[in-house]
């Protein structure tokens, strides 16, 4: 949008071109314009009144959302239990409740009409990641991510050790434990303890395990034990740091809880505590933006498809009701399949998926 005085500055300048013998479609292209927007401007008063958009008064849709409805999807924004919780969490949680007030991008209108639009909690602005070696899967148990972080101390220079084992297919915790020390004793005892409470002997095909190259994960006690269990191990490529994205991506999510301490913990109980508290939060009440914002453990047991036809459901009677607040087809509540970590490429994924899907129906 060209403001006013650079308009009648270009305008001059290419009258001034054009007298001196010029041709004007030149001039116009030198200018940056084209013809036909400087008769436009001469012809609608565009040199003496400027560019009339940004004034312009437009009617108000008529299936826009009428001030009692914005003020209760601002209300509901801002109760204590959606206090850090993004719209596109909000409102499918809402909706297992038979609650449909707006779609994301009206409550995320509402929010910043109000000045509230910056991003809820205390996590910065996602970065993209570069990603290689795949592992598939397509049902619960069958690839697993683990990982240790640290966790701060009260004490200046004293940490406590979370230990965690991540369902790729699910994204449920299917195992966690804090320890005072690093040590690959804690991982052969947590790795056993997961494995009973997965029941992975009862499976024909025993899960991958995908880990970094940190030296307790890939101690001999941990290798043998594996080995007993039948659990095949995976590490990262030496030198790359998101070869384990999801296990990150979870340490991420559980230092920027709002609970978290952020001076540290102050015992070793407390840190326990914590854990053991947010290992219940993410597998129950988490809804996971990657598997279509259901709980890890609804995923894990199998719940997810028939929440999602729910959603669906209420979705398509919200837009008979108003079919004029809907563009298109209502958001896509479609059970999600195959989950990669590290994919090569797309068609691993689809040769994977297929041959799942050959394979149940053989079955």
């Amino acid at each position: 949008m060209i403001g006013l005085e650079d308009r009648q500055v270009l305008a001059r300048e290419i009258n001034t071109a054009h007298a001196a013998g010029a041709r004007l479609q030149p001039a116009c292209a030198v200018a940056g314009i084209d013809v036909r927007t400087l008769q436009r401007w001469k012809a609608c008063a565009g040199l003496t009144a400027g560019d009339g958009r940004p004034a312009a008064v437009r009617p108000m849709p008529s299936h826009a959302l009428s001030p009692a409805e914005r003020a209760a999807l601002l209300a509901v924004a801002n109760e204590p239990r959606f206090a850090s919780v993004p719209p596109a969490r909000i409102v499918p949680m809402l909706a297992d409740e038979g609650t449909y007030l707006g779609s994301e991008s009206s409550m995320a209108r509402v929010l910043k009409a109000a000045g509230q639009n910056k991003r809820r909690g205390r996590a910065k602005a996602p970065r993209a990641t570069r990603p290689p070696t795949t592992h598939i899967a397509t049902a619960p148990g069958q690839v697993w991510c683990w990982d240790m972080t640290y966790l701060p101390a009260i004490v200046m220079g004293r940490w406590f050790h979370l230990y965690l084992i991540l369902d790729l297919y699910s994204r449920k915790i299917v195992g966690a434990e804090v320890h005072d020390s690093d040590d690959a004793d804690h991982a052969v005892h947590l790795v056993r303890r997961t494995a009973l409470a997965e029941s992975i002997a009862t499976l024909d095909s025993k899960p991958v395990l995908h880990g970094d190259n940190g030296s307790t994960l890939k101690a001999t006690t941990v290798l043998e034990m594996l080995r007993w269990l039948g659990v095949k191990p995976s590490y990262s490529r030496p030198r790359v740091s998101d070869d384990n994205a999801y296990a990150e991506s979870l340490f991420r999510t559980a230092k920027y809880r709002p609970e978290f301490p952020a001076k540290g913990f102050a015992s070793l109980d407390e840190a326990r505590a914590w854990a053991a508290e947010f290992v219940r939060w993410y597998n129950v009440d988490h809804r996971h933006s990657s598997i279509r914002y259901v709980s890890p453990q609804q995923r894990h047991a199998g719940q997810d498809k028939a929440v999602l036809a729910a959603r669906h459901t209420l979705y398509t009677q919200a837009r008979q009701r108003n079919p004029a607040r809907w563009s298109g087809h209502t958001r896509d509540w479609s059970h999600i399949g195959a989950v990669t970590l590290n994919p090569e490429r797309d068609e691993v994924v689809s040769i994977a998926a297929s041959v799942q899907h050959t394979q149940q129906k053989a079955a």
